[in-house]
């Protein structure tokens, strides 16, 4: 535990360390063990893992509190990463940890709160530790785990032949079960991803998706209708205003709680995604 300015007793950082040099990526990890006011140290190899990481931390009892991360990554890089966390309600604090000093002032654009050049320094290390020790103070303790608030517009890596592309839950119309996968269906496609439907539906039933059929979970401001087919019931929607409309087939134990919602559901604004 550390002291603050008042004297009270905090709980230590949760620091997660990113760089895809194993090398390098001990030699932070090992350095930030030294440091008063660090506690758990989490690594990761990458960008995505690393976000993966910090989304399974929201609503932990010791959420990601610092993220120290390289910038030159395969795949997503750190800015890039540093840009989706800046959406989040509470985004973990950034540090760059990285050999270019030629992008510092992207890096603040991103409200970094440190920039460190390699080979890092154990006293300027130090330095970014108070710094976030204080902003902490500042801001006051993360949300507990009881009460975690999710992040404004989610964000879902996909990775399909080595491209990283970056899946907003306010784009994906609907999703489809496919085993342990889901499809993420929207309007420029579908996307599929290692989470499972029952997952996404815990997650995302505060931001209006709502499980419709054992296979399929629905946005339901993007609903045009439900209909009779056969001896039950379709949902009708739509990804785009004047995009095709698709029908899925809602689930009898499901149809009662869709009725319900759509009367309540407030309709989006259609516009291209």
């Amino acid at each position: 535990m550390t002291q603050n300015a008042e004297g009270t007793r905090e709980a230590p950082l949760t620091v997660l360390a990113v760089d895809d040099e194993r090398p390098a990526l001990d030699e932070l990890a090992y350095l930030l063990r030294a440091q008063d006011g660090v506690g758990e140290i989490l690594t990761a190899g990458e960008a995505t893992t690393a976000l993966r990481v910090i989304k399974d931390r929201l609503g932990h009892a010791a959420p990601i509190d610092a993220v120290f991360l390289d910038i030159n990554m395969p795949g997503l890089d750190g800015l890039e990463l540093a840009g989706v966390l800046a959406a989040f309600v509470r985004p973990p604090v950034v540090v760059f940890v990285t050999a270019h000093d030629d992008r510092a002032v992207d890096a603040f654009d991103l409200g970094a709160v440190d920039y460190l050049l390699k080979p890092l320094r154990e006293e300027r290390l130090a330095e970014s530790v108070r710094r976030i020790l204080a902003q902490r103070q500042q801001r006051g303790p993360q949300v507990e785990a009881a009460g975690a608030e999710p992040d404004a517009d989610e964000v879902i890596p996909v990775e399909l032949g080595g491209v990283t592309t970056l899946v907003r839950r306010s784009a994906v119309a609907w999703v489809e079960a496919d085993g342990d996968y889901t499809r993420l269906h929207t309007a420029s496609g579908s996307h599929l991803v290692r989470i499972p439907i029952s997952a996404l539906e815990s997650r995302w039933q505060p931001a209006g998706f709502l499980r419709v059929h054992r296979s399929y979970l629905v946005a339901l401001p993007l609903v045009t209708g439900i209909r009779t087919a056969g001896t039950g019931i379709v949902v009708c929607l739509r990804a785009t205003a004047d995009g095709p409309t698709v029908e899925l087939p809602v689930s009898r134990r499901h149809t009662r709680e869709l009725k319900d919602r759509l009367v309540r559901a407030p309709r989006q604004s259609w516009s291209p995604r």
